[in-house]
């Protein structure tokens, strides 16, 4: 799939766990997990806009794009 997903950089950034998001952000473990593998078919914009609250960030700063 061309979009990356590059939540689990930017949580090490923060040195945040999954864990933590996952509570911060109001997910379940195992729907944030499937996020962050790249696994997920789609994201909601209210659930980017938590992710990117809780991570100082922007959506551009979790997302790529690899024509590859």
């Amino acid at each position: 799939m061309p979009i990356r997903v590059k939540l689990d950089e930017r949580m090490r950034e923060k040195g945040m766990s999954l864990t933590e998001l996952a509570d911060r952000v109001g997910l379940t473990l195992a729907n944030l997990s499937i996020l962050k593998t790249g696994k997920a078919k789609a994201v909601r914009f209210s659930t980017l806009e938590a992710i990117c609250k809780a991570l100082e960030c922007k959506p551009g700063d979790l997302l790529d794009f690899d024509e590859e």
